[in-house]
């Protein structure tokens, strides 16, 4: 599992290395993957190993075309989406809108989310997930009934 956090740092070019545990883990359990790189509000970057998107793709295919839920997820992650492949040295390229948006130049943050990764400027991050979303009491009663 993708699991953790790791400081990284995006390059000039817009590539992220992705952090060596995370590598050493996408090698062992889908060989050299292809990546699609996307966002659902443009505020972070998602890296899904393909084999992990294709499995998203199988579910809203298997949906009626219209449902509005739906759409709205494909809208925005096709916008913006782009597949990419790790280079030999363990590098992503995120492309330049979804770059610019969620500001993600020089030092980032990279989160391991079970089967995707995703990539935060640390001051967002911060902001819009731990000020603006606090964990509440009715988040553990919520997890307590998963049983976590």
């Amino acid at each position: 599992m993708l699991r953790g956090s790791y400081n990284g740092r995006v390059d000039d070019k817009g590539r992220i290395k992705i952090p060596a545990s995370f590598k050493r883990y996408l090698d062992e359990k889908y060989g050299r993957p292809d990546f699609y790189v996307t966002s659902l509000l443009g505020d972070c970057a998602r890296i899904y190993p393909l084999q992990e998107w294709e499995e998203i793709e199988k579910k809203l295919s298997a949906q009626p075309s219209m449902v509005p839920a739906a759409k709205k997820f494909l809208d925005r992650t096709n916008y913006y989406g782009q597949m990419q492949e790790m280079d030999g040295q363990g590098r992503i390229l995120i492309y330049p809108m979804l770059r610019n948006e969620a500001k993600l130049s020089g030092d980032v943050m990279v989160f391991g989310y079970l089967k995707y990764l995703e990539i935060w400027n640390a001051d967002n991050f911060r902001h819009s997930r731990l000020e603006e979303q606090p964990y509440t009491d009715d988040d553990a009663m919520e997890l307590a009934q998963l049983g976590i």
